[in-house]
C-alpha cells in the first residue's frame, strides 16, 4: 500500500497546536496535495467540515537514527549483565537469520509502532546489505527495497541511509557476521547504492558505519558519494571508549579527527552517539556544522555514558533523536532523557527548553534526514502531524499553554491520539489505520526470527 498524500483538500481544526515558541489554541491548518497550505489561529471552534483533533498537536516527530531489527532484542539483551560488545554478539545471531521478505515483515511492523508513537519520517541506517556469509541476492538491493517497502505500508516516510561496512576493525576482515554487512570496497558500495532511488516516501542518504568499520583511505569515497547526490550522511561516532583508543593507536589521532581529515564533517553529515570526545572533537563538530543524534534510551541500555550535547550545541551542532537499538519507541523519552540525563551530569536544572526539546524531535531531526520541508506547522510544509492527548494520566492537570513541557515531561507514545502523514491519518484514535494489529505483527514478525 503506497504513500500517497491526500489529494482533495482537507481542513483539520487542533484544539491546541504547538507553533514551534508556544503552544496556541484553537488553530485551523487547511491541506492539500500532501502540504500544509494555511494555518489559520484564533478559531475556538471547528470550521464546518474540518476534521476536529483534541488534545496538542506537534509537527510529526523524526526518530534520525533506527536499526530496524534491532526491535527483535528487546527483552532479550536486557538479561544479566554484559557491555556493548556482548551485546553485539547477541545482535549478529538475529542479523544472521534474516531474509529480505521476514525483514520487510519485521520493519513494517516496527514502523507502524513509531506510528503509534507519532513518528512521521525514521532514518534507517542500513547496514544488513547481502545473504549470510556475504553472498549477494539476485537484487543487491533486495534488503534495502524491503525496508522502503516496509516504510510505505506503514505509512511512514524514510531515509534509508545505506551504510559502508568494511571491516572488523582497524586493519581486520570482516568476521563471519559481518561479511553480509560489506561490500568489499567503498566503490562497490557506491555501485551497489547508486542503483537505489527516491520515492514521494523515501529519500536516500549514506552513512559510514563507524571509522572502525571503513578503512581511512575509504572515507573519502563515501562522503563524495553523499556530497555528489546531496544527500545525508550520518556515521557512528565515538559510542565507545575501545573505538578511540584503537583509533589513535591506528592513526595517531581520534575519530572525530580522522573524520574531518578525510572530508566526512559538515552541515550535511551527522555523528550519533558522540559520546566520548574531547574538547578538539567538539570544536571540529560545531565548527564544520556537523549535527549529532543522541539516543539517550540506547546509550544508557548499553552503558556506554551521557554525551556532551550541550558542548555540542554551544559550539554549532543541530541536535536530533533516535531510538537507535528501540529498546523502546518513544521519542518523546528520548527528548526527556537529554535533558535529565544532563541534570544527573551536572546536577542542575534546564538545560533546554520544552520547546528547544521539541524542536531536535521535530524540525532538526528531519533536517538531519533530508527532509527540511518537514517538521514544522507552517504553509508549505508536509502536512505532517501528531496529536498527544492532554486528558490521560499522564497529562491532565497541567493548563494547556504549558502543552509543550507536558508533553516533553509527562507524556508518553501511549499518549498519542493521532498521527498524519502527507495529510492522511495513519494513526486515528490511538489505532494504525493499515496495521490494525500491531502488537500481533510484532509478536509474528520476531517469533520468525527468534534463534
Amino acid at each position: 500500500m503506497p504513500l500517497t498524500p491526500q489529494a482533495t483538500p482537507t481542513t483539520y481544526w487542533l484544539e491546541h497546536a504547538w507553533l514551534g515558541t508556544h503552544v496556541e489554541p484553537g488553530v485551523t491548518v487547511e491541506v492539500a496535495d500532501g502540504r500544509i497550505t494555511a494555518v489559520r489561529t484564533g478559531t475556538p471552534a471547528p470550521p464546518p467540515g474540518a476534521e476536529a483533533l483534541h488534545g496538542l498537536t506537534l509537527p510529526g516527530l523524526a526518530n534520525a537514527h533506527s536499526h530496524a531489527f534491532h526491535r527483535a532484542l528487546r527483552g532479550t539483551v536486557q538479561v544479566g549483565s554484559g557491555t556493548f560488545w556482548t551485546w553485539r554478539e547477541v545482535m549478529y545471531g538475529v542479523a544472521d537469520r534474516l531474509t529480505p521478505d521476514s525483514y520487510y515483515a519485521l520493519a513494517r511492523a516496527v514502523y507502524a509502532e513509531m506510528a503509534l508513537a507519532g513518528i512521521t519520517c525514521v532514518g534507517e541506517f542500513h547496514y544488513l546489505h547481502h545473504a549470510p556469509g556475504g553472498t549477494r541476492y539476485d537484487d543487491p538491493n533486495a534488503m534495502g527495497r524491503a525496508l522502503l517497502a516496509a516504510a510505505a505500508d506503514a505509512g511512514i516516510r524514510i531515509t534509508l541511509l545505506d551504510t559502508a561496512y568494511l571491516s572488523a576493525g582497524f586493519g581486520d576482515r570482516p568476521n563471519q557476521h559481518q561479511l553480509r554487512f560489506s561490500d568489499g570496497t567503498a566503490d562497490a558500495w557506491a555501485e551497489r547504492a547508486d542503483a537505489l532511488k527516491g520515492a514521494e516516501h523515501a529519500r536516500i542518504g549514506a552513512a559510514v558505519h563507524s571509522v572502525r568499520a571503513v578503512p581511512a583511505e575509504e572515507l573519502g569515497t563515501v562522503a563524495d558519494w553523499a556530497r555528489r547526490r546531496e544527500a545525508p550522511l550520518h556515521v557512528h561516532l565515538s559510542e565507545q571508549t575501545a573505538e578511540n583508543d584503537a583509533c589513535r593507536a591506528a592513526h595517531g589521532r581520534t575519530p572525530t579527527q580522522l573524520l574531518a581529515d578525510h572530508g566526512v564533517l559538515g552541515p550535511r553529515t551527522t555523528a550519533v552517539h558522540a559520546t566520548h570526545l574531547t574538547d578538539e572533537d567538539i570544536a571540529l563538530l560545531g565548527g564544520s556544522a556537523t549535527g549529532v543524534c543522541m539516543c539517550p534510551t540506547t546509550e544508557r541500555d548499553l552503558a556506554d555514558g551521557i554525551g556532551p550535547a550541550v558542548a555540542l550545541q554551544e559550539q554549532g551542532s543541530l541536535l536530533s533523536l533516535g531510538s537507535d537499538s528501540h529498546a523502546v519507541i518513544d521519542l518523546l523519552e528520548e527528548a526527556r532523557a537529554m535533558e535529565l540525563n544532563e541534570r544527573l551530569r551536572t546536577r542542575t536544572r534546564g538545560h533546554w527548553t520544552a520547546a528547544a526539546l521539541l524542536r531536535a524531535a521535530t524540525a532538526d531531526g528531519h533536517a538531519a534526514l533530508g527532509w527540511d520541508d518537514a517538521g514544522t506547522l507552517a504553509p508549505g510544509a508536509l502536512a505532517d502531524l501528531t496529536t498527544i492527548r492532554l486528558d490521560s494520566v499522564r497529562t491532565a492537570g497541567p493548563l494547556p499553554r504549558l502543552g509543550a513541557e507536558t508533553a516533553v515531561f509527562a507524556a508518553t507514545a501511549a499518549d498519542v491520539r493521532h498521527t498524519i502523514v502527507g495529510g492522511r491519518q495513519i494513526v486515528r484514535d490511538g489505532t494504525h489505520t493499515r496495521v490494525p494489529d500491531v502488537p500481533t505483527a510484532l509478536a509474528d514478525a520476531i517469533a520468525a526470527v527468534r534463534g
